[in-house]
C-alpha cells in the first residue's frame, strides 16, 4: 500500500492520465497532463504525481528526472483555483498541505530533477520549478511568484526556496510586486539555469540530463545530498556533512571503475554500484 496514498482523503480518485511517466534509458520524463487547464494541480494530479515519485525514489537505475507539462502554453500553472474556489473548507488544509508535501517530495528526491519549462508557470508552478535541482526553460516562458496579487502569499515553498536561490533582495522584489519575468531575466539572476528556443527546449533539457546520467549514479546523488545538507550550515558543519557524503563512495564499484577508465584512458561504464 503507497505511504502517499494514505495521505489524501479517500475519496480522492487514482488518475494515472493525470501525469504521464515515459521512461529513456536511466532517465524518467514525467509530464503534467493537463493542457486544457494549464497544468494545473488538482487533488488527484497531486495524488498522481507524489504516488509516481514514491515509485521512483528507490529506483537505482534512475539516474535524473524531468519534470515538464503538457501543451505548448503552459509548464504549470499552479494550483487549480477553480476548483479550489468550490471546494469544501473543510478540504482546503488537506489540498494546501499536499502542495507543499509534493514540493518536498521533488526536493527530496535522492536523484537529480530538472524542471523542463515549456511554457507560463505562476505561483505554484514557479514553486515547483524551484523544488527541482535545475531548471531549463523555453525562451518564451513566464515566471512569476504572483501569489500576493490574489491576497495570499506563496505557501508551497515559494517564500523560503526563492530567496536561498536568488538571494532576499531580489526575492522581496519578485513576492511583493507579484510581477512576471521572462526566461533571460530568470537565467540573469540564477533562477534559470539554461534557455533554448522552444523547438530546442527538449534537446538542450536532455542534454542536460544525459551529462549527469553519463556521471557515477552513487557519486551524483552523493554530491546533491552534500549541497542540499551542507548549504545552509555553518562552512564548518558543511564539511562534515561533505565528509560523510563522500565517504559513501569510497567502498563502491563504481569508484573502483572511474580510476580504471581514467587510467586506461577510455569512458567509464558506471553501474550505479
Amino acid at each position: 500500500m503507497s505511504r502517499v496514498a494514505d495521505e489524501f482523503p479517500p475519496d480522492i480518485p487514482d488518475l494515472p492520465e493525470v501525469i504521464s511517466c515515459r521512461r529513456v534509458d536511466h532517465l524518467a520524463w514525467l509530464t503534467i497532463e493537463r493542457p486544457e487547464v494549464m497544468n494545473c494541480l488538482s487533488f488527484s494530479t497531486l495524488k498522481r504525481f507524489r504516488t509516481l515519485l514514491e515509485e521512483l525514489r528507490d529506483d537505482k537505475a534512475l539516474r535524473c528526472i524531468l519534470i515538464t507539462g503538457a501543451g505548448e502554453e503552459a509548464f504549470c500553472a499552479g494550483a487549480d483555483l477553480k476548483v479550489r474556489r468550490s471546494m469544501d473548507p473543510e478540504r482546503v488544509p488537506d489540498f494546501v498541505r499536499n502542495i507543499r508535501a509534493l514540493m518536498d517530495d521533488v526536493e527530496n528526491m535522492p536523484q537529480p530533477t530538472v524542471a523542463v519549462m515549456n511554457g507560463f508557470a505562476f505561483g505554484g508552478g514557479t514553486e515547483l520549478a524551484l523544488a527541482c535541482d535545475l531548471r531549463v526553460a523555453a525562451e518564451t516562458a513566464v515566471l512569476g511568484l504572483t501569489e500576493t496579487s490574489l491576497g495570499i502569499i506563496p505557501g508551497a515553498g515559494g517564500t523560503q526556496r526563492l530567496p536561498r536561490l536568488v538571494g532576499k533582495s531580489r526575492a522581496k522584489d519578485l513576492i511583493l510586486t507579484a510581477r512576471r519575468l521572462d526566461a533571460m531575466e530568470a537565467a540573469s539572476m540564477g533562477l534559470v539555469n539554461r534557455t533554448a528556443p522552444k523547438d530546442k527546449l527538449g534537446a538542450v533539457a536532455l542534454e542536460l540530463a544525459e551529462l549527469i546520467a553519463t556521471n557515477g549514479p552513487v557519486a551524483v546523488r552523493a554530491a546533491k545530498e552534500a549541497i542540499d545538507r551542507g548549504c545552509e550550515l555553518s562552512l564548518g558543519e558543511g564539511l562534515e556533512v561533505e565528509a560523510e557524503c563522500y565517504s559513501k563512495t569510497l567502498e563502491t564499484s563504481d569508484r573502483a571503475e572511474g580510476l580504471s577508465a581514467f587510467a586506461e584512458k577510455r569512458k567509464p561504464e558506471f553501474r550505479g554500484e
